[in-house]
């Protein structure tokens, strides 16, 4: 965490908070207590603000600064809103591209799918305010600054996104290995949001039963999946191959 992306104090975290900063994640020292350490986690919570308790000898490495147990990342871009985001494209475009990230904790990753959804000309990543990887240095430098050049868009929960680019008529597609068709059978040349699952779990399986479409890709390994970046790139270049 770079020392000009970061807040620490728990006075300071909560009047960032109070002032509207983008805040990307908190890291709260373990059994941290007192009347306003719980005045800060009343506002992570109320604010829907992803936070996590870790030993204080990781704050120490954050900083030698006095940070009082708590220590805030801020995000380098502004996030902007689910409905100006698919508002916005849908005014402009008929057949947009979305990308959306379910529970993708890994910054690397994650700057890489941002930087292949760039080159690929997609319209917009949604990820989920909690337990999605922090738009943090190592994000924009895997990202190869791609980051400052795509809308971002954090919701509170993945299924709620899902619905309401349904209602918008885009259609959702799940990348899992579980699915009995291949992508490359699947129809792409429409309104489209893709959806790519965690590292470990893949996509949760409350949001599988509710998308429209679900696609694999073929494997010719005992190495039954690919890294989600990797995947991410395959299904949104076959998505450029039918649009083309």
């Amino acid at each position: 965490m770079e020392q000009d992306n970061q807040i620490f104090g728990i006075r300071a975290i909560i009047e960032a908070i109070e002032a509207g900063k983008d805040i990307d994640k908190v890291f709260i020292q373990k059994e941290a207590s007192g009347e306003l350490m719980n005045e800060l986690l009343k506002a992570l919570k109320k604010n829907n603000i992803n936070f996590s308790y870790v030993p204080i000898e990781k704050l120490n490495r954050l900083t030698k600064k006095n940070h009082q147990g708590a220590i805030a990342s801020i995000a380098p871009i502004s996030f902007v809103s689910l409905e100006t985001l698919v508002e916005g494209v849908l005014a402009e475009k008929e057949k947009p591209l979305f990308v959306i990230l379910d529970q993708i904790s890994d910054a690397r990753n994650f700057g890489a799918i941002i930087r292949t959804a760039v080159c690929c000309g997609a319209d917009g990543i949604i990820v989920s305010k909690n337990g999605a990887a922090p738009v943090n240095g190592d994000t924009v430098k895997t990202s190869a600054g791609a980051v400052f050049n795509i809308p971002i868009c954090k919701v509170d929960h993945i299924k709620d996104a899902v619905f309401y680019l349904q209602g918008s008529g885009v259609i959702t597609l799940g990348a899992t290995e579980k699915a009995e068709k291949e992508i490359y059978d699947i129809d792409l040349n429409t309104p489209l949001a893709i959806i790519m699952g965690s590292e470990d779990k893949g996509i949760n399986p409350s949001v599988l039963k509710i998308i429209d479409e679900k696609a694999k890709l073929p494997m010719f390994s005992t190495i039954d999946s690919l890294n989600v970046s990797v995947a991410c790139g395959a299904f949104l270049y076959e998505a450029i191959r039918q649009r083309r």
